[in-house]
């Protein structure tokens, strides 16, 4: 007796090739670096004022990188990445402060949000002209109090939201238990709300990573420093380096894409069940 093959004679179809992601963003980023060189050869090649090649491609990219030498990076990286390790360790200090005390005093969740929302509505330029006023300009070097102030704001309403929900979401029978047993709220928080919101406040936490390098860049534009990538984004922009201005952007968007994956790694590590494992 056999046994027939069900797929024999079945037209072949798309589904039937399944590749690994890894491979599937390799080929991706393949595409998109292969589009923006013809691009750039071609239809923006005279793109800028005067034909300053405004977009390059990535080969010119590249050669202004290596150029340029490795401590020109090295030294503006480190302090926007200082600036924006604080305000992201103060914002999401502030902002897991906040929801628990919500947690614990629930009458001030409608204060609480509304101050989330006023962060978040009001224009960071607006914010960041008020703090270089009042904040003293740091020493060469330094990191830039504006610019913390900004990373800080960055990722503030962000966790709030994040963590809120991740502790609301706590089952309510293992809530009655700890009540039945004569536990507090606080108990309550230290026993079932936070470890139910793990998975949410991480990746609340993972989002913050790239909004705070962000808010850090912005506030550096806002000038008042010597070093830092918003300044040498500036000069490279009044020098119409456009090839400069994208390698410290592509580098940017490099930063911000590693401190997401770091943190979403720490939060696979420390809450596996929260990625189906």
């Amino acid at each position: 007796m056999t046994t027939e093959n069900p797929t024999r004679g079945r037209a072949i179809e798309w589904e039937d090739f399944r590749l690994p992601p890894w491979l599937i963003g390799v080929i991706g980023g393949i595409g998109i670096i292969l589009l923006w060189w013809i691009l750039a050869a071609t239809v923006f090649s005279n793109v800028g004022p005067s034909g300053a090649s405004a977009i390059p491609t990535p080969f010119q990219v590249i050669q202004i990188v290596v150029e340029t030498g490795p401590q020109y990076y090295i030294n503006n990286f480190a302090v926007t990445l200082a600036e924006a390790g604080i305000g992201y360790l103060w914002g999401n200090g502030l902002a897991l402060l906040l929801s628990g005390f919500v947690l614990l005093v629930p009458r001030l969740e409608g204060v609480a949000m509304q101050l989330a929302i006023l962060t978040y509505c009001i224009p960071i330029v607006a914010i960041g002209m008020l703090a270089v006023i009042v904040i003293t300009p740091p020493k060469v070097g330094e990191p830039s109090g504006t610019a913390i102030v900004l990373a800080a704001l960055s990722v503030f309403f962000t966790t709030v939201v994040g963590a809120l929900l991740g502790l609301k979401s706590a089952d309510k029978s293992s809530l009655d238990l700890v009540t039945v047993y004569g536990g507090s709220k606080f108990t309550q928080l230290i026993k079932v709300r936070l470890i139910a919101a793990l998975p949410a406040t991480l990746s609340a936490l993972q989002i913050a990573v790239p909004a705070a390098f962000l808010g850090a860049v912005l506030g550096e534009f806002f000038g008042k420093i010597e070093v830092g990538v918003g300044l040498a984004m500036i000069l490279a922009q009044q020098a119409s380096n456009g090839p400069q201005v994208w390698a410290l952007a592509l580098l940017s968007g490099g930063v911000a894409l590693l401190g997401f994956a770091l943190v979403g790694w720490i939060a696979k590590a420390i809450a596996p069940w929260s990625k189906g494992r």
